[in-house]
Formats: structure tokens, sequence, C-alpha cells
């Protein structure tokens, strides 16, 4: 395991060439696989998604003939592969401040504020974490969400990794996929525990407020662990790990078992004030507008040279604020 802290080195970056001309024979042992099947195995610094695609495009050819992704392979056969990577998006690069936890010419680690969105959407056009990456970064305009693999929401501060190459991307996809990516946070919730717990619970799109998710039967798997960290007369503050990683996992599933995190403002419910609380404490209360959540540690196998990588992030100031208003309370 490397542990890591904030890095000042600059690495020197190669644009990813947009023609991708690829050549290659299939192997006795990949005889008799479907194309895009061997495709992966022949080339794995893209994804499968990816070649199925050029596939379809007539971008590949085996043996000068266009087949289809579900078309057998044979052993001797040469594959070509004539294709451009254009584009991903049309975003444009702003110069935002990024606070950099960690970069190589593989990936960047981001330690994202509070209220920063990282997607550009219908109602965040612009100011993203994505037009920030770019203007640092503007080759990352050529990968897929500009490289990033995973997302935290709006208010929600801490760690993000984003990858710089495309086989980075591809790798780091892969990594999330099995759930060998490893997310601890930070949560800071309303009510007491006696000791922490799992919650298994599937989530889905709320079927009335369509901006929301709500635990559903027919939902996707959810799956979040929790640990007692420190305890408060009227709060826990609890480290998080997430074993899926759903939109607003933690944020539904907090709430599904009555103790939503504090400062919410979709799954938090009407704002209580602990009996006999102290005003500075109502007031941090009444003024923390926002889910009191922090993902402060990533633990990942690094897409180049396959060593495990861990990274922290300290707690942001409102947060810090927080927790000693609530041991002055306690």
């Amino acid at each position: 395991m490397v542990l890591l802290c904030k890095e000042e080195i600059k690495y020197p970056i190669t644009v990813m060439p947009s023609h991708v001309s690829l050549t290659a024979q299939i192997p006795s042992p990949l005889n008799g696989l479907r194309l895009d099947q061997a495709l992966a195995i022949l080339f794995p610094d893209y994804s499968r998604v990816r070649l199925q695609s050029w596939i379809r495009d007539q971008k590949i050819t085996v043996d000068g003939k266009y087949l289809r992704p579900k078309d057998k392979v044979v052993s001797g056969q040469i594959i070509c592969v004539e294709a451009h990577l254009a584009p991903q998006t049309v975003w444009e690069g702003q110069h935002i401040p990024l606070d950099i936890i960690y970069e190589d010419p593989f990936v960047l680690v981001v330690n994202k504020p509070a209220g920063l969105v990282v997607h550009p959407a219908a109602g965040n056009p612009d100011h993203t974490l994505v037009n920030a990456l770019l203007h640092y970064a503007p080759e990352l305009v050529q990968l897929p969400r500009a490289g990033i693999v995973h997302r935290l929401d709006k208010e929600t501060s801490g760690l993000l990794v984003v990858a710089r190459t495309l086989s980075a991307h591809t790798y780091l996809v892969a990594q999330i996929q099995a759930h060998a990516v490893q997310r601890e946070y930070l949560a800071i919730v309303n009510g007491t525990f006696t000791a922490g717990g799992t919650i298994d619970a599937a989530i889905g799109r709320h079927p009335r407020q369509r901006t929301k998710m709500a635990v559903l039967a027919a939902g996707k798997m959810a799956v979040t662990h929790y640990r007692i960290q420190e305890r408060f007369r009227a709060h826990t503050a609890l480290q998080i790990f997430l074993e899926t990683g759903r939109t607003h996992q933690i944020r539904v599933h907090m709430a599904h078992i009555g103790h939503p995190l504090v400062g919410d403002p979709v799954y938090g419910g009407r704002l209580k004030i602990p009996t006999g609380c102290t005003p500075e404490l109502t007031t941090m209360l009444c003024h923390f507008k926002r889910q009191a959540l922090h993902a402060r540690k990533l633990t990942l196998v690094h897409p180049q040279t396959k060593k495990e990588m861990v990274w922290e992030a300290p707690l942001p100031a409102d947060m810090v604020s927080l927790l000693e208003y609530l041991r002055g309370y306690s």
C-alpha cells in the first residue's frame, strides 16, 4: 500500500491521438470467440462498448470484411482497426481553482469542494468540475465525461479520481464495476447509535418525485456499511463505506433507517433542534444548508503501476466547525 498526500510535481502530458490504427492476428486461444470478446482481449485499452460501436460503424475489418459483434472469429484472421476518437463533449474549459491531491500522467485525484457540480447539465451548463478539468488538462476532452469515472453530489465534498488516458479510464471503470474501489466517507447524522451496521436496501428513482431517489423493492442493489466514529448527545459522526455506488446512496440509506444527514435539504426532513441545545449549536444547525458528508479516503489499484494507492482529504471547515459545536453541546 502506498499512502500519498498532495503532490507539487507537474508531469508532461501527451495528448491522445485522435486517429486509431491497430492491427492484430487472432491467436489460437481466441479461436471461436465472438468478435467483440476477442477485440476486448486484443485491445484492452479500449472498452467493449467502444469496440462494439466501431464494429457497427464499419471501422474494423476481419480479413478485409465487415462482421457483426456476435460473429465468431477464427485463429489466423487479421484484424484491422481504423477509427477516430472524436471529442466526447462540447464542454469548454473554465479557469476554476482545483485542489489537486495527486497527479501523474495517468490519473488525477481532486478534492472537490461542496457546492461544485461535477458534470454540466440542464440546470448547471457550466462552472462545473468538468469545465475546471478541461481548462487544467485540455486533452481530457477526448475521454468519456472528461475522464471522470465516478461522481459526488453537488453539496458533498471530497475525493474524486479522474483518468488522464483512455486505457486508465477503461481500467478504472472496470475496478468500479467490480466494486474494487474503496471509498470512505465521514457523515454527521441526526440521532444516536449503539453500534455500527450494514444497510442492504435497493435504490431506484422515486415513483412520484422524479428528482429524488428512494428505497424500492424494484430498485438496484445498494449496500452501505457504517461504523461509529464519535457520539454526541443527539447526533453521531459515522465512518461510511460504500459497497455499491447508487445515486444519493448514503443520503437515501441513512434517511431510510431514520438517521438523515445533518443539513440534507432533500432527504433530511424538518429541522429538529435537540432539547437544551446551546444557542451556538442552534445557529449552526439552522445555517448548515448542505448534507454533512465528505468523501475523505479513496483506495484503488493504479492503472499503470498496478499498485494499491490510498489518498486522504481533510474535513472541510464547515464540518470541522459543526463537530466542534456538537462536542460543546455534548
